[in-house]
């Protein structure tokens, strides 16, 4: 019998983070490209596996760990707070990204979590999403809406943020560890 041998664990990444903020709503509108049903569905108690799964096939691609590593008790009161929406896009019925807004207090709501499942991207609909998610912030009457991102993030984040009428307001480094093979395996067999 073969013993498999302990996975190591993986160097830490260096992110250069940015924080955004913006003080108006945007103005501009997309459509949603054509020949492609979709639904956008707001998820108020989220189950916690489905969010782990959506945040794991987001944010697979970008180092995203945190809520990964993070134990059920203290995941759940977080997507279980009335000021966090979790908000889920479904493209030909299948799961394609999601959304998370934190309505930290009466002058802020974050974005503290957007992206796409790689099969959606390339679809036409990141842009579409995020438009959506800044209206939806927006329509709790803030003064301003922030986001963060950092060099690990999709190569064109920051950008699009900007576009969109966030402008940064500071910058900070960390390091990222990766999850290892042991994590992943764990996270996959619902031992978290």
């Amino acid at each position: 019998m073969r013993i498999p041998a302990p996975s190591k664990k993986p160097k830490a990444l260096k992110a250069h983070i940015t924080r955004l903020e913006m003080t108006t709503a945007p103005r501009q509108s997309l459509p949603l490209p054509v020949n492609l049903q979709t639904a956008l569905m707001r998820v108020p108690e989220i189950p916690l596996a489905y969010y782990r799964f959506l945040y794991a096939q987001v944010g697979r691609r970008w180092n995203w760990v945190e809520r990964l590593r993070m134990p059920d008790d203290k995941l759940l009161p977080i997507l279980r707070d009335r000021r966090t929406n979790v908000t889920v896009l479904y493209v030909n019925g299948a799961p394609a990204g999601f959304y998370e807004l934190f309505h930290e207090s009466e002058e802020l709501v974050e974005l503290s979590h957007f992206g796409l499942i790689e099969h959606a991207q390339g679809m036409g609909v990141g842009k579409w999403l995020l438009l959506q998610a800044l209206y939806t912030a927006w329509g709790l009457e803030p003064q301003r809406v922030c986001v963060t991102t950092n060099n690990l993030d999709h190569p064109r984040a920051l950008q699009l943020y900007q576009m969109y009428g966030f402008n940064p307001v500071s910058t900070s480094d960390a390091l990222v560890r990766p999850l290892s093979d042991d994590e992943i395996l764990k996270i996959y067999a619902g031992q978290s």
